[in-house]
């Protein structure tokens, strides 16, 4: 881990991402006990013991949010959701009433690490799986929680819940899941927060030959994997549906919008369509997040009026790829909550 010399590295913290010399570094040491049907790391599955703990500005929060929608658990993990600015601290719980969360009794989320390690001294991050009873974290391993979520809840799937993770494609799965991850996901961090000129020249080359790599794969088959939505269409779609709002201005990610790359745009939307994705996003805490919290990169705190989002609703046409949204399962049509 880089050490921490300035005042917005150590904000950044809070988001487990530090700047080293030139180059965007991201923390990757999560607390890695897991919430198991055998229990055997002392977390149990258990419907109504935990709460999940997110930011509607977050991308990799918003995964969670999507797959629990996508799955059904809402009555076996109930939601608490923070504002979309925090200050070095931590998240916090503005949006509830009194600015405490009612479930877990906490104004911040700092507190819940707090409780699981005293004085914990890595990033204070979102997703985190809160244990209600001790109010501390059980995890916030975010690329295992949503796998937990498909295998290990299994049990409190709602009716007609797609495989989100299906065993036969687990191994080509996790090279896409991968490239994605490092290139794209992380890709536009490398490139907003770049030291030098080389480094984010470096990452924008990157990140546009990932891009171009999936206008081709997604060409000729609706989804990532296939025919179907699966974990890895989660992945994707939560730093797509930011790309235009924040990443191509902020993060300096222009080379073009995602609206002028004509087969992820239309991904992307038949993707926002689906119900679990368009619900889940909020585009206002999405750019409040972003350009009020990086003060380094805006540091006048102004917030974008756009772009206009109203394209997120036109014809995708990809139905004409064929293909099943949710395999042999529906659509989830409980309304969104929190």
């Amino acid at each position: 881990m880089a050490t921490k010399s300035t005042k917005n590295e150590t904000e950044f913290s809070t988001k487990g991402a530090y700047v080293t010399g030139a180059q965007f570094t991201r923390d990757t040491n999560y607390i890695e006990t897991r919430i198991t049907r055998d229990g055997a790391d002392g977390y149990p599955v258990e419907a109504g013991r935990y709460r999940l703990v997110v930011s509607r500005a977050c991308p990799w929060a918003h995964r969670s949010t999507i797959v629990r929608r996508l799955l059904g658990l809402e009555d076996a993990i109930s939601i608490g959701v923070c504002g979309p600015t925090h200050d070095v601290r931590s998240w916090t719980f503005d949006l509830d009433e009194g600015g405490v969360d009612p479930v877990l009794g906490i104004a911040r989320l700092q507190e819940a690490y707090f409780k699981r390690t005293p004085n914990y001294p890595r990033g204070i991050t979102v997703p985190a799986m809160v244990d209600i009873p001790s109010g501390a974290v059980a995890t916030n391993n975010f690329p295992q929680i949503t796998l937990d979520f498909s295998t290990e809840w299994s049990e409190f799937h709602r009716e007609g819940a797609p495989d989100l993770y299906p065993e036969a494609l687990r191994e080509e799965m996790e090279v896409v899941n991968k490239r994605v991850f490092t290139e794209i996901n992380n890709g536009v961090y490398r490139c907003g927060f770049a030291g030098s000129q080389e480094a984010y020249e470096a990452a924008y080359s990157r990140l546009f030959t990932a891009l171009d790599w999936l206008e081709e794969r997604l060409a000729t088959q609706r989804f990532l994997m296939g025919e179907s939505i699966t974990e890895a269409d989660v992945r994707l779609f939560t730093t797509l549906v930011r790309f235009d709002a924040v990443y191509h201005g902020h993060f300096k990610c222009n080379r073009n919008k995602l609206t002028e790359m004509p087969v992820l745009w239309a991904y992307a939307r038949d993707l926002f369509q689906t119900p679990g994705f368009g619900d889940t996003v909020n585009f206002e805490q999405i750019k409040a997040h972003y350009y009020i919290v990086h003060t380094d990169l805006n540091p006048t705190q102004i917030v974008p009026v756009g772009p206009d989002t109203s394209g997120w609703a036109t014809a995708h046409g990809r139905e004409a790829l064929g293909g099943r949204p949710f395999g042999a399962g529906t659509a989830p049509t409980r309304p969104m909550d929190a």
